[in-house]
Order: structure tokens, then sequence, then C-alpha cells
């Protein structure tokens, strides 16, 4: 059931839509490629059994924390659900 201006099935289309985004972005933090011998951030020897672990590892685990972190205080705010976004 559609209220207002939105058509039917709006609701379903926003979720899809939040949930395609989370599994694009997460596909594209999968490493791909050969790994590095030193960090891409702070040029610290990556140990040959992280790159052999995961194949294309660009980090350290000290930067790689890092990112993860950073990438988790990003996520927390969902723009697209949000009521103000909607009615622009």
């Amino acid at each position: 059931m559609a209220s207002g201006w939105a058509q039917d099935g709006a609701v379903q289309d926003q979720i899809d839509a939040t949930v395609d985004s989370a599994v694009q972005r997460a596909k594209s933090l999968i490493p791909q490629g050969e790994s590095l011998t030193h960090c891409e951030e702070c040029e610290a020897p990556i140990p040959e059994k992280r790159r052999v672990a995961i194949p294309g590892v660009r980090f350290c685990i000290r930067c790689q924390s890092e990112q993860e972190a950073q990438a988790k205080n990003d996520g927390l705010y969902n723009r697209r659900g949000s009521k103000d976004s909607q009615l622009r």
C-alpha cells in the first residue's frame, strides 16, 4: 500500500537498493591481484604469511585496522534512508 506520492513497492525498492549498495561496497573491499611486500601506507614490510593468507593484501595489520575502523565510522549514517533525503 502506497501513501502520498510514493509508488507501490517504493519501500522495498529502497531496501533493495541499500542492500545492493552494501554488497557492492563489500565486494570492492576484497583485495585482488598480487600482494605487496611493503605496506602501501607506511612502507612497513608485510610478513610473507600475511601475503600468502590474503592474496592481494596492500596494507600492514596496523594500517588495515585503522582503515577498517575509519570505514566503520563512515558507514554509521544511512543517507539513503533518512527522511530528509526523501523529501528532496
